[in-house]
């Protein structure tokens, strides 16, 4: 069986899109999405008679109406969502923290959902099966859009068995500056793991989808910030950031495999005792997917692996 695990896409479009044509480029059985599949920020496309104003990545633009679906694209391809509006909307939304809020999540599950339909329309005559374990960067309300997707898995929180093997997921982290939506302390992480651990019947034969890497290894390090949350002496000096309830269980029950992400300067292959611990990272930005492909093997377990980008 062939595994392709992708993690924090971060809403860029062309690497979802990546993601689902990986399954008959790289013959995958199963494609796994680790989480933080969602973008971080809007982009109003302000209208201004015939024409439509916007700002990308510091660069001021303005675009007629027949280039204002190709910007819509680039932004979509960045990993962020465009919404058109008027300058009055944009005022409106600028005295009111709440209405951008909900702006924002209506916009992020609305492509969510779309997503959705392309992995159905994708793979409708395949029998690849996808799972997608939302991380800690996504809101809880694109749970329900997963779970209703004909075509793609929701994986969070239980024991799922695909061919024979034993994956068990979560995309909960350990706290961060940045306080996001699925983050508890260590203890409450651990206690999230323990009913999923005592479901699988052979650690032999189980997969780790945890979405922070195990603490203290060269999968978590991460550059190290000063208390306004810039990197300290240019991002060359590198601290270990993950989660110590993870590197615990994996640790104590010698899983076959551990797939991980959040960090994505910590990309990278571990042993861990009896354990393969992989961390593609993430390179969303500039719409590049990097990957990893696990091979498994009824008697070998895993038989090779490789990491690959494109």
């Amino acid at each position: 069986m062939r595994v392709f695990y992708a993690t924090d896409l971060h809403g860029s479009e062309v690497c979802w899109r990546k993601f689902l044509n990986a399954a008959k480029f790289y013959n995958a059985d199963v494609l796994i999405c680790g989480g933080d599949m969602t973008g971080k920020a809007m982009i109003p496309i302000v209208e201004d008679g015939d024409s439509y104003e916007l700002t990308l990545s510091g660069v001021s633009q303005r675009v007629g109406r027949d280039q204002v679906a190709e910007v819509e694209s680039q932004v979509q391809r960045k990993g962020y969502y465009p919404v058109r509006m008027t300058s009055a909307q944009v005022a409106e939304l600028e005295k009111d923290p709440a209405k951008v809020q909900t702006l924002f999540t209506e916009q992020m599950c609305k492509t969510v959902e779309r997503w959705m339909q392309m992995a159905q329309e994708k793979l409708k005559d395949s029998k690849v099966r996808v799972f997608v374990a939302p991380g800690n960067d996504d809101e809880m309300e694109i749970d329900d859009v997963i779970a209703n997707a004909p075509r793609v898995e929701l994986a969070e929180g239980r024991m799922i068995d695909i061919g024979g093997y034993e994956m068990i997921s979560s995309g909960w982290a350990n706290p961060t500056p940045w306080h996001t939506y699925r983050e508890a302390p260590e203890e409450e992480l651990a206690r999230r793991m323990e009913p999923m651990l005592r479901d699988i019947k052979e650690m032999s034969r189980a997969i780790f989808n945890f979405h922070p890497p195990p603490y203290g290894t060269s999968l978590d390090e991460a550059p190290a910030l000063d208390e306004n949350l810039k990197p300290l002496h240019g991002g060359r000096v590198l601290r270990h950031v993950g989660s110590t309830a993870v590197r615990d269980a994996i640790d104590k029950y010698q899983p076959m495999l551990s797939l991980h992400g959040h960090i994505h300067e910590g990309k990278g292959i571990a042993r861990m005792g009896k354990t393969l611990a992989i961390n593609p990272g993430s390179a969303y930005e500039e719409g590049m997917l990097l990957a990893s492909i696990i091979e498994l093997d009824q008697k070998r377990g895993v038989k090779n692996y490789q990491l690959v980008n494109g």
